[in-house]
């Protein structure tokens, strides 16, 4: 036990000798009982206290970003709003500049509050009964959703009413944000293998008069 002290005082830095190649004698003061670190290691801890604080901060930017919905998550909700003809909702989801088109449309619509009001007249043209219903929709991507969709009655799958969309998002306010949308929905004729007689003749005009590209 005698041993066992003696060999914890002679090895404690508190009382190693000046000249100690590892602690020079400058890093040291003199007390009346043996030497003590000086205050240049108390920079160090300063530094170290500095370096906590940009990590916790850099910690704060962080969780802000991974806070926001997931692109596929805000147009989920842009649907779930439709459906429950909740437009306050859907306001904020949409960018103020945002550009959405619907190809049975002869132009696109431009901007937040035109997007608004076709999607009010919309809902306010069918009942609550009638709803979108995803099949499927890309999760991956956060700045790009492919969703295709179907319109169900009461449960039941409406005739004519399938279609696929595509939305490209931002990082808006502190928010991701629908920016452009595009609707292509079933149409009512289906004109099977005559379509492909009509590009082929289309094509062939234009094989013909190359002119007519600028009526395209």
């Amino acid at each position: 036990m005698m041993m066992l002290m003696i060999s914890t005082i002679s090895y404690s830095p508190l009382h190693l000798k000046t000249n100690h190649p590892i602690f020079p004698s400058s890093n040291f003061k003199h007390c009346d009982r043996c030497y003590a670190v000086s205050s240049r290691p108390v920079i160090k801890r300063k530094w170290v206290l500095r370096t906590s604080t940009s990590s916790s901060n850099q910690g704060v930017e962080e969780t802000s970003l991974t806070s926001l919905d997931t692109a596929s998550t805000v147009v989920r909700k842009f649907y779930q709003g439709i459906n429950g003809h909740d437009l306050g909702s859907v306001e904020n989801l949409i960018a103020e500049d945002s550009v959405y088109e619907d190809l049975i449309f002869a132009q696109p619509f431009v901007g937040r509050k035109a997007i608004l009001d076709f999607f009010k007249k919309f809902i306010e043209s069918i009942s609550t009964d009638l709803q979108f219903v995803i099949d499927d929709i890309s999760e991956d991507d956060v700045s790009r959703v492919g969703v295709t969709w179907h319109l169900e009655w009461k449960g039941k799958s409406f005739p004519l009413s399938k279609g696929c969309s595509f939305y490209r998002l931002e990082v808006l306010n502190g928010q991701r944000q629908i920016v452009y949308g595009r609707d292509s929905v079933e149409p009512a004729i289906k004109t099977g293998e005559s379509a492909l007689v009509a590009i082929r003749g289309v094509t062939w005009l234009l094989q013909q008069f190359p002119q007519l590209v600028e009526c395209l």
